[in-house]
């Protein structure tokens, strides 16, 4: 026999009593109130951000045409840059290249009647 069913002054608390309580927890300790216990995401939330320490596990790279922009009394010449100008010229010749820019009147489109 119990302690409570023979007192009949202590009962258990109430359904609302509870619910009354763990919403006053909720305020004083600044936490989410979810009585019904719905998926709110709070914990993903809470987790520390993931962009910062993946920017700092590689080092910074150095973009040698920014430098070489910047100083040009340096007399730096791009490796890349200057395979790629090469590769371009090849094509041209070869008549393999990006056709030439045509200006606003000179398109095909623009050659067309108006009404």
């Amino acid at each position: 026999m119990s302690v409570a069913s023979t007192l009949p002054w202590i009962r258990s608390p109430t359904k609302l009593a509870l619910l009354s309580l763990s919403q006053t927890r909720s305020q004083i300790f600044q936490t989410a109130f979810n009585p019904t216990s719905v998926r709110t995401g709070a914990k993903y939330l809470r987790r520390r951000l993931k962009g910062p320490s993946m920017l700092a596990y590689y080092p910074p790279q150095l973009n040698l045409s920014k430098i070489v922009s910047r100083y040009p009394e340096l007399d730096m010449v791009d490796e890349d840059e200057q395979a790629r100008f090469e590769d371009v010229e090849y094509k041209r010749k070869r008549g393999k290249g990006a056709p030439k820019k045509q200006g606003k009147g000179e398109s095909r489109r623009s050659s067309g009647k108006r009404r």
